[in-house]
């Protein structure tokens, strides 16, 4: 965990422990300066730590600043819809003095979590949770008889892209008298831009000045409430309607769901939006509050540069803007996500059957690299990743072979997708999970940890996983060819082992593995990345007296049964390596092979334990799981019985 740092808050922010501070202490006047004093604080803080979201929680400074002062939160519900952008919350819900942990090990979490702060009241990571969660609560408290009590889900404009945002607006539309307040914020801009045709809809929708004419005479009619009785919501909903549908003709998506829907409103104008959030404490049932927001707002260098360059800019100097980059002194390998970018237009080129699917994670998985080269060939479907899947499924059907490219725990959302729509059907999709296993400072919302033990089970599935560069490209390449039907490749978040990485591609026969030394005491048998540690850890064990083989097993399924055979056959004491769930995954399939096999051994299996690992550096968590190249070390040491002056000498080296 970081060390203190003295971050000084301003005048007003320093007064605030938690929220009822803000209500008890302020004026609606005081809101635009605590606003900046919150917006300053993150400034001072994130350029100096970096490793954590920015734009997003700058956009919604004021947003925040407003709902903590006008509702009695932590008693009315505040959800926050995948929680980049929860940063001012969590300065606000008394982690001002511990947020300069932010996503270190042992800090704070960079999302809401529920067993962190009673404030947190959803654990978040996933888009397009909260109008569900939200929803739940409010009908939860309804059962319970709790009517007073708020209960407000805000989502940006790139989660409301998904199907479950969907799915809660529709039955959500159906509890008319469930207190829910959906708070849209629309800053036109996710990670990537937002794609696809609700996009097009709001930005209508905000440009509209028929329809905002319309929005405003409603708005000053409700706000002469008392002049019209306990009938003046139903007298307000049809002057509504009958206004719109003379004067604007067409029908607002939110309110055929059978929400109120007020705005567009300035997502920036802290006063304003005290003003209108009191209001709508007042008006039941499912209402939605439309905000335009700009992403990194009220720092100068956001604002104006790339919004996805700012999303998450690491350290960078706050007076000048100047993102800080470490150059390294000698050539650095690529990260695998390039790998792939890179690849997939090779083999574009020459194949002109492969296509590029992404769910509104272009740049993050490199897919941009095609969609610049080849617009026609390439798709982002916006957060939609069951729609990614099945879609995929459909290019397939007409010969064409899709590269379906999610990050791995993503793809937990489109699960029934792949068993039912591709591979039953078994259908030439593949399937490459980027960020497969330990992420790091994302956490437990983001480890990749299941993929190898959800994939494997699942009849038709290919699943494999590449120890380098050139093993990604090769699993690429073979992937590709006539009629490999559904095809997993997995790789992790982060660097690969070769700099010289633009090798040439050869088809691998599926289910072979490699022997990659010779060995007669210990096998390690590694599954994808992580065969980069079993390979330092033998070579820090040469001279130590122990003869170790190392199999890179490159597929899960078909797992290579002959070279697990010689495994068997061989040796007595086996190690299995994975960066991936020890219940259900690359080791569970050697132990099933060795039971069904009828061989015995003492097998050993390194991986993620079955628990949620949280927030660290991937160093880190490699180490806290066990299998690193220390922890290897030290269970090889541990099945041989080296002594303790050997054991010593091992240490030194």
């Amino acid at each position: 965990m970081a060390q203190k740092h003295n971050y000084e808050a301003g005048p007003l922010l320093s007064q605030i422990t938690i929220p009822a501070d803000l209500r008890e202490k302020f004026t609606t006047d005081d809101l635009p300066q605590l606003a900046d004093e919150v917006r300053q604080y993150i400034v001072d803080v994130i350029s100096e730590i970096g490793n954590s979201h920015f734009g997003a929680s700058l956009g919604v400074v004021e947003l925040t600043v407003a709902l903590h002062y006008v509702f009695n939160t932590p008693d009315d519900q505040l959800v926050w819809d995948v929680g980049h952008q929860a940063y001012g919350h969590k300065i606000l819900t008394g982690r001002r003095e511990r947020f300069h942990t932010n996503r270190l090990k042992g800090g704070i979490s960079g999302f809401p979590k529920r067993s962190e702060s009673e404030y947190d009241t959803f654990g978040v990571g996933h888009s397009s949770t909260s109008i569900s969660a939200a929803l739940g609560m409010a009908v939860a408290n309804r059962y319970k008889g709790e009517k007073n009590r708020q209960h407000i889900a805000v989502i940006g404009d790139g989660a409301m892209t998904a199907g479950l945002a969907f799915e809660g607006l529709n039955h959500a539309g159906f509890e008319k008298d469930a207190n829910l307040l959906v708070i849209l914020n629309d800053n036109c801009m996710s990670i990537d831009p937002n794609v696809g045709a609700l996009k097009e809809y709001l930005t209508d929708i905000t440009t509209s000045h028929t329809y905002n004419k319309v929005k405003d005479e409603v708005w000053q009619l409700l706000g002469k409430i008392s002049k019209f009785g306990p009938d003046a919501q139903t007298i307000a909903s049809k002057v509504s309607h009958a206004l719109k549908g003379s004067l604007l003709k067409q029908s607002n998506l939110f309110e055929s769901l059978n929400f109120r829907y007020f705005g567009p409103v300035d997502g920036h104008d802290v006063v304003g939006l005290a003003r209108v959030l009191e209001d709508l404490k007042d008006i039941p049932g499912p209402k939605i509050l439309h905000c335009i927001t700009r992403k990194g707002a009220g720092y100068k260098y956001s604002e104006e540069g790339n919004p996805t360059k700012w999303h998450a800019p690491g350290v960078f100097n706050k007076e000048t803007g100047e993102i800080v980059k470490i150059l390294p002194k000698s050539p650095q390998p690529p990260k695998y996500q390039d790998v792939f970018g890179h690849t997939i237009v090779e083999l574009a080129e020459k194949n002109e059957k492969i296509m590029g699917v992404t769910p509104a994670m272009p740049s993050g998985c490199s897919l941009n690299i095609m969609m610049a080269a080849m617009p026609d060939r390439a798709f982002d479907v916006g957060i939609a990743e069951q729609h990614a899947v099945t879609f995929s499924a459909g290019l397939a059907t007409q010969g064409l072979v899709p590269f379906c490219n999610i990050y791995s725990s993503f793809m937990q959302r489109a699960y029934d997708q792949v068993l039912h729509d591709v591979a039953l059907q078994n259908l030439n999709v593949v399937f490459c999970l980027d960020r497969g296993g330990l992420v790091g400072a994302d956490g437990a919302t983001h480890h990749g940890a299941y993929d190898l033990a959800y994939m494997r089970h699942i009849p038709n599935m290919i699943v494999s996983a590449p120890m380098d560069e050139a093993e990604l490209r090769n699993l690429m390449f073979t992937a590709q060819q006539e009629n490999m039907g559904p095809f997993t490749i997995r790789y992790p978040r982060g660097n690969g082992v070769m700099t010289e990485w633009k090798t040439a591609m050869k088809a691998v026969k599926v289910g072979t593995g490699r022997k990659l030394t010779n060995g007669d005491d210990v096998a390690i048998l590694t599954i994808g990345h992580p065969g980069n540690f079993a390979k330092a850890a033998i070579e820090q064990l040469k001279g130590s007296g122990v003869s170790v083989a190392h199999y890179d097993m490159r597929f899960v399924k078909p797992i290579d049964e002959v070279m697990l055979h010689e495994v068997f056959s061989k040796f007595k004491k086996v190690i299995t390596v994975e960066d991936g769930c020890l219940m259900g995954g690359f080791g569970s399939a050697v132990l099933e092979f060795m039971v069904d096999q009828k061989y015995q051994a003492e097998v050993v299996r390194l991986g993620i334990p079955d628990q949620y690992i949280h927030h660290g550096t991937q160093e880190e968590l490699w180490a806290d799981c066990g299998f690193d190249k220390a922890s290897i070390v030290k269970t090889v040491k541990e099945m041989v019985n080296l002594g303790t002056e050997e054991l010593k000498k091992v240490a030194e080296k």
